[in-house]
């Protein structure tokens, strides 16, 4: 069966330790059998003179200089060297010329050809020709404008541009389909789902919990995720370490993750409060079996309006009972996790779930079954070339 050579143009480096859609979408595609050239980061929030920028650029000219790496089968990843100025016209071109040579020296060195560009950048079209495939798919995962540190107007032009002129654009919020539909009315809602068989393994006998999460106390309460102020709710989480002492809140992911400067101190200030930093994908699930229930204190505001938390469905698949702030795109979902309107609420649905109230597990696991990245990616490709299509 033919399948499309597929480009996909992220806007998360590959090696992330925090793996998203990207990620994922690209090793289920080559799963199927397309050839995919993963393409890293194409900087659109500019950088800063932090030690942390100034590595990755450091690490991203080594990488360029590597070349295209296969990763899976029928996956490579490439890190293309850009300059993070483009809101100057010169810069600009200059970008445009260093991508599409390197692109097309690429897919020569990898046997592939211009066919489908399956894009997360909202500035894409700035940057590569897309004339040059047969197909351009534009999947919206979150309001990136939104986040801190983007230049707001820039990328509301440019994505507003790049979804009209795309073949067909997936979303992954219902707020989302809401806006991107006005401009172009082929754009589907795919919310983001779970590797099941990965995080089903939490429940399993022979998965031992991690040493050192069995040396906190339980009950343990724990978040999984980037732990920075725009989207994590830090007075949430203090207000629940201070009303009840004697549960341990957990606290696994990477602090300031998309955020310059985040601030945990009123975090570290409570000793029931544990921040255990980021941990392996692989490892993830051993983590999860440890927790006596995953949470999801979220912000409320314009970023989360438009963010379905991935980790909604890997807690489910975990089995966890899950406790989230009521969050747009999880309306749906309130009959197996608790869905709290303000902290208070928040609290109390921790402790309902600490005695055993809510959801079953068999519920739990029902729902997350159903939301895996082969359903989806399926359903994505029917839509892409028809049911019937030979490249589906």
């Amino acid at each position: 069966m033919k399948k499309d050579d597929i480009v996909l143009i992220s806007t998360a480096d590959w090696d992330n330790p925090f793996w998203t859609n990207k990620q994922h979408v690209a090793v289920e595609l080559a799963r199927r059998g397309h050839k995919v050239l993963y393409v890293d980061s194409l900087a659109i929030r500019r950088p800063s003179a932090s030690q942390a920028d100034l590595s990755r650029i450091f690490r991203r000219v080594r990488l360029w200089l590597a070349g295209p790496r296969m990763v899976h089968e029928n996956l490579w990843v490439w890190s293309p060297l850009v300059l993070p100025l483009n809101r100057y016209p010169a810069i600009l071109r200059l970008n445009r010329l260093l991508l599409q040579f390197g692109l097309s020296r690429c897919l020569a060195n990898v046997g592939m050809r211009y066919k489908l560009c399956w894009t997360y950048n909202p500035k894409t079209h700035q940057l590569v020709n897309l004339e040059r495939f047969d197909r351009v798919v534009f999947h919206c995962v979150d309001e990136i404008k939104a986040q801190p540190n983007m230049p707001v107007d820039e990328l509301e032009q440019a994505e507003r541009e790049l979804v009209s002129r795309s073949d067909i654009c997936f979303v992954t919020a219902p707020h989302l389909l809401e806006t991107r539909r006005a401009w172009n009315s082929n754009t589907h809602y795919f919310s983001n789902v779970a590797d099941f068989s990965h995080f089903q393994s939490s429940i399993h006998k022979s998965v031992e919990i991690p040493d050192d999460l069995k040396r906190i106390p339980g009950p343990r309460i724990g978040f999984v995720g980037a732990l920075s102020t725009y989207k994590v709710n830090f007075t949430l989480i203090t207000e629940m370490a201070c009303q009840h002492p004697e549960w341990s809140i957990v606290l696994i992911g990477k602090i300031g993750e998309g955020e310059r400067n985040t601030d945990v101190s009123i975090l570290q200030a409570l000793p029931n409060i544990h921040l255990l930093g980021p941990r392996a994908y692989g490892d993830l699930p051993r983590y999860l079996k440890g927790l006596d229930v995953a949470i999801l204190p979220c912000q409320l505001n314009d970023y989360t309006k438009a963010m379905f938390p991935m980790k909604f469905f890997e807690y489910l698949a975990a089995g966890r009972p899950v406790v989230s702030t009521n969050l747009h795109a999880l309306q749906d979902y309130g009959h197996v996790a608790k869905l709290a309107q303000d902290t208070n609420e928040f609290i109390e649905g921790v402790a309902a779930a600490l005695r055993g109230e809510g959801a079953t597990l068999d519920t739990r696991l029902e729902v997350a079954r159903g939301q895996t990245y082969e359903t989806r990616t399926q359903k994505m490709l029917e839509l892409i070339y028809g049911r019937d299509s030979k490249y589906a």
